[in-house]
């Protein structure tokens, strides 16, 4: 008889199985991912060639292997679970508004700045360079995404400090630096500098033009004091801000450091850190301004327009993250489906889950290569490219408003492909689940964006002769895609607001089914455009026709799966 006195049963161990609780044994588990090479990924490689970038492949590929390597994974993973801390004051009671990070996300940013992710482009004269960035995001964003946002404010703050050229002087050489050093000291001393935002308040949001933060000038030229409270300003420990305030002149730009010139602490007072759905690793805030000093960027009265071309930036690095997400849980869900099995046979070798993942490798590529298109003419646009500047202008747009709709509800079927596995946070997949919902409500939620595309299309029309430009390098390619072309031009003629998400949607597919008919293989591109366009397709992911080539769009999303 067994008495509650009887040790556990141990069965005998052996080379592979030590002893060990017979209840206990593991089987039919996955092997950790890590290390894998993040830059394993056909279509990412193509892009980052096709549009002027593969002087950059070897750093590329080197980036890939260290953001799958079992290091920069965990350190992800630890920037997440030990969350920022903000100290108002020292042990003095003196007021410090100092955030505290775990080590891990020091380690993130500096190999991000370091390899480039944050505004060094802009110090870099080579075609391609904004490309490259692109692409060295798309990778290295496998380890974790908060840290990708002062990365991406310190990238999208140059051209918009260029509109001061004093200013720029100073501060742009530090902003380019591939240096990252932490803690608050005075600008000039540092090796290099990190620059965010404080645009929205409460009573706006994106609606910035009601902003209430006021800008008295002082006695200096240029020279201001602002008065105000901001609702939503990430990064706050970064050396430098941009910030939207109320001068005489109407609202403008301003240049807020966190220290002073000579070495004072600027007032920059944080009342709390936002407690965030996701993005936890970075410190969202709320900062107090209180006779802040500020320098003018850009003239009074037009301080939207000197942020556009940061919003540009900035949305583009949206699209990229949001890329970057389906591809990380794509990866993630391909390594578990290959190695369970279920039913007598391994998950990957399984019809239904095969459409699954076929389906969502397609918009992955959809995603990335439309991504890499945006950073494209980002880089050409710099350069003085008139028509590619015009595709930017609405492409960013739409691209942001689809990719990074797409975002949530790719991440929660590619969670459900690990079942409860993937419900549970060791498995890091409802990090990345928490994680998509802000790239569609940063820098303008879907409305902002359609209605941004609407005005676009209203106010230069030379925006639409450009999209349509690209879409016509396609033509003849694909009768679906021919005749969702014919569909959004008769769709431009009775556009409105209330119909701005349906055109915004379909100019956006027929943009990804141009760039895949042209540049990814014919079983990638036939299954896009009969899925998205030629409407032989359900409501959820997995849910490709019969005659889609699986095997051929596994084989390249999946290397070794086909």
């Amino acid at each position: 008889m067994t008495t509650l006195a009887q040790e556990p049963y141990e069965h005998e161990g052996t080379a592979d199985r030590p002893v060990g609780y017979a209840t206990h044994d593991v089987v039919n588990q996955p092997p950790p991912a890590a290390p894998y090479d993040a830059s394993e990924d056909a279509a990412l490689l193509e892009g980052l060639r096709r549009e002027g970038a593969g002087w950059a492949e070897e750093g590329l590929r080197r980036l890939g292997l260290r953001a799958g390597s079992a290091q920069a994974q965990e350190w992800g993973e630890l920037a997440n679970r030990h969350e920022p801390v903000l100290r108002t004051h020292d042990r003095y009671g003196n007021r410090v508004d100092e955030v505290e990070y775990h080590p891990s996300w020091h380690h993130l940013m500096s190999v991000a700045v370091g390899e480039g992710l944050a505004a060094s482009p802009w110090a870099d004269d080579r075609p391609g360079v904004h490309v490259a960035r692109t692409a060295g995001g798309l990778v290295w964003g496998h380890t974790e995404a908060g840290h990708g946002c002062p990365t991406s404010m310190t990238y999208a703050a140059v051209p918009a400090l260029r509109r001061q050229p004093e200013l720029a002087k100073v501060y742009e050489p530090l902003l380019t630096s591939r240096e990252y050093e932490p803690g608050l000291r005075t600008p000039a001393e540092k090796r290099g500098l990190l620059a965010g935002m404080g645009m929205t308040e409460k009573q706006g949001g994106s609606d910035v033009r009601t902003n209430t933060t006021s800008a008295a000038p002082t006695a200096e030229p240029g020279v201001y004091t602002l008065r105000g409270h901001k609702w939503f300003t990430s990064a706050p420990m970064c050396d430098v801000f941009l910030v939207l305030a109320q001068a005489p002149g109407g609202l403008s730009c301003f240049l807020v450091p966190r220290v002073l010139p000579d070495g004072t602490r600027n007032t920059f007072r944080i009342q709390r850190l936002k407690d965030k759905l996701g993005n936890r690793s970075n410190a969202s805030s709320e900062p107090e301004f209180d006779g802040t000093v500020a320098w003018l960027v850009g003239p009074e009265g037009q301080g939207v327009k000197t942020i556009i071309e940061m919003v540009n930036c900035t949305r583009l690095d949206c699209v990229m993250s949001s890329a970057t997400l389906m591809r990380k849980t794509l990866v993630e869900a391909g390594h578990h489906v290959r190695h369970r099995s279920a039913f007598g046979a391994r998950l990957i070798d399984q019809p239904l889950m095969r459409n699954v993942l076929a389906d969502l490798a397609l918009e992955s590529e959809a995603a990335t290569t439309l991504t890499l298109r945006l950073a494209g003419a980002a880089d050409r646009a710099v350069r003085g490219d008139a028509g590619e500047a015009a595709f930017r202008r609405i492409a960013t747009a739409v691209g942001k408003y689809w990719v990074t709709k797409r975002g949530p509800a790719f991440t929660a079927e590619a969670l459900e492909c690990l079942g409860g596995n993937g419900y549970v946070e060791e498995s890091g997949m409802p990090r990345h689940y928490r994680e998509a919902p802000l790239l569609s409500i940063w820098e303008g939620s879907g409305n902002v964006n359609a209605l941004d595309v609407l005005r676009a299309l209203g106010r230069s029309p030379e925006t639409a002769h450009a999209l349509f430009g690209e879409l016509a390098l396609a033509r003849g390619a694909d009768a679906r895609l021919d005749a969702a072309v014919a569909r959004l031009e008769t769709g431009l003629t009775t556009a409105s607001e209330t119909g701005a998400r349906r055109l915004v949607e379909l100019m956006a597919l027929t943009l990804q089914a141009s760039l895949l008919v042209r540049h990814a293989p014919p079983a990638v591109a036939d299954a896009f455009c009969a899925s998205r366009l030629g409407g032989d397709w359900g409501h959820a992911f997995g849910t490709l026709p019969d005659g889609a080539d699986l095997g051929g769009i596994l084989g390249r999303a999946l290397p070794g799966d086909g």
